[in-house]
């Protein structure tokens, strides 16, 4: 009594684990789990050893098969009982989060956990550089195995393979369990075939318990593993997704960037050919335009290259990583459900070969679960990165990889003339307006006369000094917003000629010509801020800032349903598959004691193995 309190009371604590494990999400408390988990599951075995004991059957042979199983078990027990062992510190990081999703979701411990592999009870800082900036240093300062297992210190850098090595080096218990299940198992199942070959064969004992206790189990493993493989889909979904969306809106920013810097040279190029009254901005001007123009169209070209180009790599391992996802997630359940009926059913050829599949299965999808940790803490990595480039901006730093600012100086000399093309083309304005509109030339003074007449035109306010300076606009001064409105209102009617006939000042050709001058130097103008931005790469900062704030936040949610996902198949296949195994043997147990009763009822008498008929 004692043993099945001791198993119920087991069972109670891991499923009160497992239900933590999904809600709360901390790898600590899932490694804890599996530790409970196995420590139940040799008790149960234990416990189904000696029922049977109970009951005097002889099973000093009939039990040797399960021996090799329960040694595995324990060396998978102690192996989760090193990674367990500390105390309640944890060994994972999770990355500072906005404070607004903190309250909304209560999860201050769950995202994006870092996986223990610098070992217990060891609180670790990374050393202070000060030469330049080091991104998510903290977060990173990780046990590199390139490097003889020192701490890697390079920060965030997808370019690094040290970076790389240290956080694949944050999975290592995966694949180490992975290798522990792949050869432990597999000799497993080895020496059963191997003693029920060699070894000959006692009576069957059975024991009704053991044989319900294996089903009711084997049920329950495998709605566990139904809801596992639901989790993990829904999840794989959701991440991709939000991934896309995220990938989406930096391609979004960068060709907003892009075409905002390839308006601003088309501007340009519209100025260049200009003229007012066959008054062009001056040469030198031109020829500034177009050195400007080439520098403008490359950085708006690499912008938009680039991050096209990392979309597209980082699109195609996702779209893999989905594809992988979602085939396990069939694979995993089309297993579960075909052994639980080929078990209950009795069909234990099909039993075998599926606990093969499910062997080498659940190989491949614990190596799958340290290969999304490795993603799962990468992108944790990005988002503090983010976080940090936001606080500490500067020139070139690994970020580059994913949204370039554009060349510093490209932004200056863009910036500079667009003021000095925007100036001059209200200055050629005000001249025009100055020295031929506003005056009454008589018709000897051709090409300046076409009958001029009537109110003078206001000067134009140009909205730049001499020195590009700002220029507030004096009362008398007409604002470029409504400049074209104004000067509409001193358009005479021109003979064939061109000659005014009616009063007015500008002829319907030489308004044209002001309005678009004038529309090109506003336009050149509202581009300032943008140009400003592009200057101090505040559209990089804004963009950063955005995926930290509202798109991390989704990211980690899924990946950490995804991981929770993967888990909870991986342990749940790997019993349903261990019970498969308990379960046949149990049945077949039951089906060989009732031949000897119904073959009593039928008048032939068991002798050792083989039945005699009575006289």
């Amino acid at each position: 009594m004692l043993l099945i309190q001791h198993v119920f009371e087991q069972l109670k604590l891991f499923f009160s684990l497992l239900s933590l494990c999904v809600y709360v999400q901390s790898t600590q408390t899932l490694f804890k789990f599996l530790k409970e988990l196995l420590t139940f599951f040799i008790i149960f075995l234990t416990f189904l050893k000696a029922i049977k004991e109970q009951e005097s059957l002889k099973l000093t042979i009939t039990m040797l098969p399960k021996w090799p199983m329960l040694l595995s078990l324990l060396a998978i027990f102690i192996f989760f009982s090193s990674f367990t062992h500390g105390g309640s510190q944890s060994h994972f990081q999770s990355p500072p989060l906005p404070d607004e999703y903190r309250e909304e979701k209560n999860e201050d411990n769950v995202v994006f956990s870092r996986l223990f592999a610098e070992g217990p009870n060891v609180v670790v800082e990374p050393p202070v550089q000060s030469s330049s900036l080091l991104l998510a240093a903290k977060r990173t300062y990780r046990k590199d195995p390139l490097n003889g297992f020192n701490r890697y210190t390079g920060g965030w850098n997808i370019d690094d393979r040290h970076y790389w090595a240290s956080v694949a080096f944050t999975a290592a218990p995966f694949f180490i369990t992975a290798l522990i299940w792949f050869v432990i198992f597999g000799l497993c199942l080895l020496l059963i075939c191997v003693c029920s070959r060699c070894y000959k064969r006692e009576p069957y004992g059975y024991s009704p318990m053991a044989y319900a206790l294996s089903l009711i189990f084997l049920v329950l493993f495998t709605i566990a593993a139904i809801i596992g493989c639901v989790i993990l889909y829904t999840g794989q979904e959701k991440f991709h997704s939000s991934t896309i969306n995220t990938l989406d809106y930096v391609v979004h920013q960068a060709n907003d960037t892009a075409d905002n810097l390839m308006n601003v040279s088309v501007y340009l190029a519209a100025a260049k050919q200009l003229s007012v009254d066959r008054i062009l901005i001056p040469a030198n001007v031109q020829t500034d335009i177009d050195y400007v123009q080439t520098k403008i169209t490359s950085s708006a070209s690499t912008l938009s290259t680039k991050t096209a180009d990392n979309k597209d790599d980082i699109e195609h391992l996702i779209e893999s990583v989905r594809v992988a996802l979602i085939i396990l997630s069939i694979a995993m359940l089309t297993l579960t459900f075909l052994g639980l009926v080929f078990s209950i059913f009795g069909m234990q050829i099909f039993v075998y070969i599926l606990v093969i599949f499910g062997w080498i299965l659940i190989t491949g999808t614990l190596i799958l679960c340290g290969i999304f940790l490795v993603l799962h803490n990468v992108t944790a990595d990005t988002c503090v990165a983010m976080d940090e480039w936001i606080q500490n901006p500067t020139a070139r730093t690994a970020l580059d990889d994913i949204l370039p600012c554009v060349d510093y100086a490209t932004a200056q000399e863009t910036l500079t003339k667009s003021k000095e093309v925007s100036y001059n083309l209200v200055d050629i304005v005000n001249q025009v307006i100055t020295n031929v509109s506003n005056i009454n030339f008589s018709p000897n003074f051709a090409p300046f006369y076409y009958n001029q007449s009537g109110p003078v035109l206001p000067i134009l306010c140009n909205l730049f000094n001499p020195d590009l300076t700002s220029h507030n606009c004096g009362p008398a001064e007409v604002d470029l917003d409504n400049a074209t409105q104004v000067l509409n209102n001193y358009v005479c009617q021109v003979s064939p000629s061109g000659i005014c006939i009616t009063p007015g000042r500008l002829t319907p050709t030489l308004y044209s010509q002001m309005a678009a001058a004038v529309n090109m130097s506003s336009g050149l103008y509202h581009y300032s801020p943008f140009l400003v931005e592009l200057q101090n790469c505040d559209f990089v900062r804004e963009t950063f800032g955005d995926i930290y704030n509202i798109h991390c936040p989704g990211l980690l949610q899924y990946s950490k349903r995804v991981y929770v996902g993967l888990v909870m198949v991986t342990i749940a296949v790997l019993l349903s598959v261990t019970f498969w195994i308990i379960y046949a043997r149990e049945r077949r147990h039951r089906v060989h004691k009732k031949e000897p009763m119904s073959k009593l009822d039928e008048g032939v008498e068991v002798k050792g193995d083989k039945p005699t008929h009575e006289e």
